[in-house]
């Protein structure tokens, strides 16, 4: 069997390190130089002739993360990698999946173009904003879900009559599944944007009085939606509102949004680093999944039992 060796870029070196010592190996070694004009070059620093290299980065802003992960792809194939897998935490520019308005581009295609072109081989992600962006890919795709992580910790908060709500009716899908494994009842916040990050009006589709409810997506930008959701929720009779939100981007005014917001707590994963604390926000680790789902994909095992 070829040797397996586990990489970080510098945009996840937090959960690369993680991963790779439930995995049982130590981070390879590689960084990353920069020229003067801030030009980037990954930089392998031990041999991975015929290796199973996995390359970790969620490609997350800047851009430069995407730049980074394509260059340390292309330096693994021209250093002469048996087969290169990237693990992407969080793949980046998802929610720009189709053309919804004239003359836009489709930003995940471009990616997933991007990385397919330097070499890779897999690709390893969690809870993309659509599930039909694997479909993008004319490589294997490795689909992992947040929910291997929520449910457990959802369900050691004991809340009597849990109600799930999707921020949108794109996510109504994603709620109803969160709801099976509890047996409970799905709402949905139905909005209407204007433009991007801006909320216009926003309703609730569903009956939420006296429940625990707790809203489900895939990422949370601003926050301005999804604490606009927890107020009308709590308007409409909740008991409490809380969130499990699979990747924290939190730009802007997010943490201050979220700090003054009406959540009793914010549930995310740590496929993005956090910019700073919060006392609402509760991170949970998705190390043990991709650890474990690594060590399957190099034993010629089903990933399947890794999901929930």
């Amino acid at each position: 069997m070829s040797k397996v060796k586990i990489f970080a870029c510098s945009g996840s070196k937090h959960i690369a390190e993680k991963i790779a010592y439930v995995y049982g190996t130590e981070l390879g070694n590689m960084k990353t130089e920069k020229f003067k004009d801030g030009e980037i070059c990954p930089v392998f620093e031990e041999s991975v002739r015929g290796c199973d290299v996995f390359l970790v980065q969620s490609t997350c802003p800047p851009a430069d993360n995407i730049l980074e992960l394509v260059l340390a792809i292309d330096a693994a194939k021209r250093a002469s990698a048996g087969y290169v897998t990237v693990v992407v935490p969080y793949f980046g520019y998802a929610r720009q999946d189709r053309k919804d308005r004239p003359r836009v581009g489709i930003g995940a295609k471009v990616v997933a173009n991007m990385i397919q072109s330097a070499g890779a081989d897999r690709i390893m992600t969690l809870d993309l904003h659509a599930g039909q962006i694997q479909g993008f890919f004319d490589i294997p795709v490795d689909h992992l879900y947040g929910s291997r992580v929520f449910v457990p910790y959802l369900r050691s908060l004991n809340l009597e009559n849990i109600t799930f709500a999707s921020p949108d009716v794109g996510g109504a899908k994603r709620a109803r599944s969160y709801a099976g494994f509890f047996q409970a009842n799905v709402v949905i916040c139905d909005k209407y944007r204007k433009r991007a990050n801006e909320v216009a009006s926003m309703q609730v589709i569903g009956d939420v009085e006296g429940a625990n409810v707790v809203i489900v997506d895939d990422m949370c930008d601003t926050g301005g939606t999804l604490c606009k959701a927890a107020k009308l929720l709590k308007e409409k009779g909740a008991k409490t509102v809380r969130a499990a939100i699979t990747h924290p981007v939190l730009s802007g005014d997010a943490y201050e949004n979220i700090e003054n917001s009406v959540l009793e707590e914010l549930i995310v994963t740590d496929s993005i680093q956090l910019k700073k604390e919060s006392t609402k926000i509760k991170v949970l680790s998705v190390d043990d999944m991709f650890g474990k789902a690594i060590r399957k994909l190099i034993d010629n095992e089903s990933i399947s039992s890794l999901f929930i």
